[in-house]
């Protein structure tokens, strides 16, 4: 996002990216990109898209970002243990020098998304460069930054926005130039998503890249346990160091503007007919007999007048919408914007998850977060447990929200498309 209306001393302190010297995977060693790559590590519904992956190719990138042992320490170290080998095997190599990177993405309906993969200067929420917009889980933050510390790399880039100026002279005009070259890969996904990534290593046009996005703010996409991975393993390791900077993947929205989709919630051990019944006089409830599409077509309808909310597991779709306003002026906080008082998101965590199911937004036991909208309805009806669907919010609500330093439930967006994970890591040492 554009930082002209800010001050000068924000300016100074804008985003700082870094060339470096990327892992890939040598196409000889492996069946193929695409085989070998994965969604990002949160993405991705276990156990089933794991094995998946998996079985894809015995060097597939889910084997670094979620690797499978009985522990978590064993787990790391598996993933660390694996790392090394590959780079000892050739399977993964280092790029001769370092660069950045610019990564397109195309699907078959014609979305274009193109950004540039670099090592960002890690800061603070209080120095309004990088700008979170949800709570972070922190047993996720652990996990992540054990894993991290264990293989000394960034896995997989976190996806941040800005908004550039549309000049000759920004980013997005080197990173367009370059699209017209021969990429280092090309590779389509099974999802039908094409990627393609180039290096720039010519040091005018880094120079002017780094120039140009000193002057902007960005917004986290998505990544933000990742952010906060990178910020304590900064806070741990003494300046300056190699910590100092994450692998991140920036998207000029003004000239790419990304597709915000909703996370969807699997509450483990509640049936449907239990949630339901709970809401007897909170809630309007009515049972919905028609396919998915239709359902959420229902729910996008209802979303426009004001909450409204999905439930599934038991065979049928139930809209749950219009909430009782003295429960929710009991159970949302009221020193909050309006825009935040009102968001689904809000109503779902503060209202039922807390005050109606009493279920803990942050134990893996009783929740899970999902992306994909018929896998969390699949999953609902055969553990028994309840799908809670949700319809999106927009971006510039989203955006408007970081500005003000609010900061919205975790889990409350999914932007895309997302960076697929295989194409580029960084290995700290390097």
């Amino acid at each position: 996002m554009n930082t002209a209306g800010h001050s000068e001393a924000t300016a100074r302190r804008g985003l700082e990216l870094t060339p470096f010297r990327g892992l890939r995977y040598d196409p000889d060693r492996v069946g193929s990109l695409a085989a070998v790559t994965s969604p990002p590590y949160d993405v991705v519904v276990r156990p089933d898209g794991l094995h998946h992956l998996q079985s894809n190719d015995p060097h597939n990138i889910v084997r670094l970002i979620l690797p499978q042992a009985t522990t978590p320490a064993a787990r790391n170290e598996q993933a660390a243990t694996t790392l090394r080998r590959w780079l000892a095997e050739g399977v993964l190599a280092a790029d001769p020098e370092p660069g950045l990177y610019v990564y397109e993405q195309r699907d078959g309906a014609g979305m274009l998304q193109r950004g540039i993969i670099g090592a960002l200067r890690v800061s603070d929420p209080a120095d309004q460069v990088v700008l979170p917009h949800e709570d972070v889980m922190p047993h996720v933050v652990a996990d992540r930054a054990a894993l991290m510390r264990a293989t000394s790399a960034n896995l997989e880039p976190l996806l941040l926005t800005y908004r550039g100026n549309g000049t000759a002279a920004d980013t997005t005009a080197v990173v367009e130039r370059t699209a017209e070259q021969e990429p280092l890969l090309s590779t389509t996904t099974e999802d039908g998503y094409s990627h393609r990534l180039w290096s720039i290593t010519d040091p005018a046009d880094l120079a002017r890249i780094q120039s140009d996005l000193a002057r902007h703010q960005a917004l986290i996409a998505d990544g933000h346990h990742r952010w906060a991975t990178y910020r304590r393993l900064r806070a741990e390791n003494p300046s300056p160091s190699p910590w100092d900077y994450g692998l991140v993947l920036l998207v000029d929205t003004a000239r790419y503007p990304l597709r915000v989709r909703a996370i969807h919630r699997l509450l483990h051990g509640l049936p449907v007919a239990d949630a339901l019944a709970s809401l007897d006089g909170l809630f309007h409830v009515r049972r919905l007999d028609i396919p998915l599409s239709e359902a959420l077509e229902v729910l996008a309808d209802a979303a426009c007048a004001g909450n409204a909310f999905l439930l599934a597991g038991d065979g049928a779709f139930h809209l749950v919408d219009r909430p009782d306003p003295e429960l929710l002026t009991r159970t949302i906080r009221a020193d909050r914007p309006a825009a935040w008082r009102t968001l689904d998101a809000t109503v779902l965590h503060a209202t039922l998850l807390h005050h109606v199911w009493h279920i803990p937004e942050d134990d893996p036991t009783r929740i899970a977060y999902i992306h994909d909208t018929a896998a969390t309805v699949r999953k609902a009806e055969r553990d028994g447990g309840t799908a809670v669907l949700m319809h999106p919010v927009r971006e510039e609500v989203v955006r408007d929200l970081a500005r003000q330093g609010v900061t919205m439930p975790r889990k409350s967006t999914s932007f895309g498309p997302k960076p697929a994970s295989g194409l580029v890591l960084r290995a700290l040492e390097l």
